[in-house]
């Protein structure tokens, strides 16, 4: 049947993380990488990490391969195209010279990337030269325009879709700052005019215009003899590109991943302030949460994904009810029925929009009240006009006044109050480093709060306290494990990458699976310096002072709770009833499935792992972990 009945009592919002994945398509990307395949970047090559040479056209299809691998997984609804210029063989449908779509069968050519598309372009170089070919395509004494022809053909390919709702983008990777250096006269003026024009047009239906330079160390990339004038760059921005052209190649996959996955809008909320006075924001995800996708379960036979469907009979005569079954609700000896609409109207306790109930000083809001990642809202006037003057008078006022704005908020199943945070702009010499704005906190409810209380063993006893040497000693410490600069964004979560390295293995059919490090392991190399070591030793000696014996005080303080001890046997158990199992065998024939969940969870508790989740989670957990 069409709707599930169920569907209606199930909050799907109830998980405030879902707004994060919300009109996908007012946040897609459409992209074309545009490459130059000439000669000179053939013949062009650097030096590695391992001082082995690689030409610039490596270091572009390297470069683009890896980001496709990062995208699938990150960013899967959005649109990618790649087209070679300055090629032999031409294949667009404008029919240009010079001009290369690469492509694989059954996808569009501005399509999602695909295990196909991605799997034959890391082959793309032992072939190119064969079935594509290179060759310049901007000579003197010829009217041929290869760059003209690539922007033309990418503007083409970045016709679907509005610039309302998608982003879209061309990054183009070159190592000649000046194409049409060997024409001289009228020819070489017209054909930079035409070229530039060409680019103008695009930036003028929406399209951003990117430049990924290929450079050698010793041979500065020089944006000003043609590409400044493409991309509009001057003053400011000119000296900030200039400075960044010349880094290594080592930094291209992650200029290119910068790139790729910059901030994005969310969704956009009407802020109702006072008196029929709205205007519109929109919001920004500052982190987002990233999980292993759901389990599909596919048919063995056909391998095509499998669909529940669920139909209702009719208790007395066994006929397929047609229409969707309704509530009711027993009320004073009557059956009051509810419909589907009725249903969801009871539910709609929130309208999705943010509305102002007044402010409070900024000492009441306490750190415990962030609960998750807060939101970045920002004015806009693209639908509601005034909008920015109107928040900025608002965020002025909030700032010199200290306060925050306490709103109302939520969707239609998961109303709660937000804090609206404002936030002043920092700027420095190299920059904005912070932009003008709010965050939107998410308040928790008096039931989410648990206050917290010290207890001791001897509530008569005086509470021990720190003296001026163990503060001393604990703050050398410190400051000796410290990590310099330290952001959560520095470290991948090794479980997560562990299960993207097996779908990618599994996707482009490779014999091996990529080897994943673990950064959340303690730094035993760095713990193990003499000035941690000496730290540590100062810091034991003014606590425990020198008559301390660790391992007898051990020995004496091995005396388990009874919760313990429970702890300890439910492990052991788990532990034997493990051992009984052949689960590399049952991984590989899919019987893990067949499994009750309380033997599932002898694998998981004997290896240290969460026992949380339902049958599905548990079964990818263990597939996980076994590598498969």
């Amino acid at each position: 049947m069409d709707l599930d009945p169920d569907d209606i009592f199930r909050d799907d919002d109830d998980d405030p993380e879902n707004e994060l994945f919300r009109d996908s398509d007012a946040s897609k990307e459409l992209v074309v990488y545009l490459v130059d395949a000439s000669p000179k970047v053939f013949s062009t090559t650097c030096l590695r990490e391992d001082e082995e040479e690689e030409t610039h056209f490596h270091v572009a299809i390297s470069c683009i391969a890896q980001s496709l691998k990062t995208q699938i997984i990150n960013r899967s609804y959005d649109e990618i195209a790649i087209c070679f210029f300055n090629t032999r063989e031409k294949k667009n449908l404008q029919d240009l010279n010079g001009v290369y779509v690469f492509n694989v069968a059954e996808r569009e050519d501005l399509d999602r990337p695909t295990a196909r598309l991605i799997k034959e372009f890391n082959c793309i170089e032992e072939s190119f030269t064969k079935e594509i070919g290179s060759q310049y395509g901007i000579l003197s004494g010829s009217r041929d325009n290869s760059l003209y022809n690539a922007l033309w053909v990418a503007q083409a390919l970045l016709r679907k879709g509005s610039a309302k709702t998608a982003d879209k983008r061309i990054l183009l990777f070159t190592n000649e700052d000046n194409p049409f250096g060997n024409i001289k006269g009228v020819t070489k003026m017209d054909m930079t005019r035409t070229t530039l024009q060409r680019a103008k047009d695009a930036q003028d239906l929406g399209i951003s215009i990117e430049l990924l330079p290929l450079s050698r160390p010793d041979e500065q990339f020089n944006v000003s003899l043609f590409y400044a004038d493409l991309l509009g760059l001057e003053g400011n921005d000119l000296t900030q590109f200039l400075a960044s052209a010349g880094q290594r190649f080592e930094d291209m996959k992650d200029q290119l991943r910068k790139r790729m996955f910059r901030k994005r809008k969310i969704r956009r909320i009407t802020f109702s302030i006072a008196n029929g006075i709205s205007i519109e924001l929109n919001t920004y995800a500052l982190i987002r949460p990233t999980n292993p996708g759901k389990i599909t379960w596919l048919d063995a036979v056909s391998n095509v994904p499998l669909k529940t469907e669920r139909s209702f009979l009719c208790a007395d005569t066994g006929a397929l009810m047609k229409e969707p079954a309704k509530r009711f609700q027993p009320y004073k000896n009557e059956t009051i029925k509810f419909t589907v609409e009725e249903l969801s109207e009871i539910k709609r306790v929130s309208t999705g929009h943010l509305r102002l109930l007044g402010f409070k000083p900024l000492s009441c809001l306490k750190d415990y009240h962030n609960l998750r990642p807060s939101t970045f809202v920002f004015p806009s006037d693209e639908e509601v006009v005034g909008s920015t003057c109107i928040f900025i008078a608002l965020h002025r006022s909030m700032i010199r006044l200290k306060r925050f704005a306490v709103a109302f908020y939520g969707s239609y199943t998961h109303p709660q109050l937000v804090a609206l945070v404002a936030q002043d702009e920092i700027i420095t010499s190299g920059g904005q480093v912070e932009p003008p704005g709010m965050h939107m906190i998410y308040l928790p409810y008096s039931d989410d709060i648990r206050q917290i209380e010290e207890v001791h063993s001897d509530v008569n006893a005086a509470t021990p306290r720190a003296n001026d040497d163990q503060i001393k000693k604990a703050t050398a410490l410190i400051r000796r494990i410290e990590l310099k600069d330290f952001s959560v964004c520095q470290f991948a979560n090794p479980a997560l990458q562990r299960h993207y390295a097996v779908l990618q293995a599994l996707a482009l059919d490779e014999d091996e699976m990529p080897e994943i490090e673990d950064e959340t392991i303690p730094d035993e190399k760095g713990l193990a310096r003499p000035g941690v070591i000496n730290a540590l030793e100062e810091f034991k000696h003014s606590v425990y002072g020198d008559s301390y014996d660790e391992e007898r005080e051990l020995q004496n303080n091995n005396k388990l709770s009874e919760a313990s001890r429970k702890r300890k046997a439910i492990a052991e158990h788990a532990v034997e009833e493990s051992a009984k199992y052949d689960w590399a065998e049952l991984a590989d024939s899919g019987q893990l499935k067949d499994l009750t969940v309380a033997e599932l969870k002898y694998y998981l508790a004997a290896n240290n792992l969460p026992v949380t989740g339902k049958k599905e989670a548990l079964v990818t957990r263990i597939l996980t972990h076994l590598g498969k």
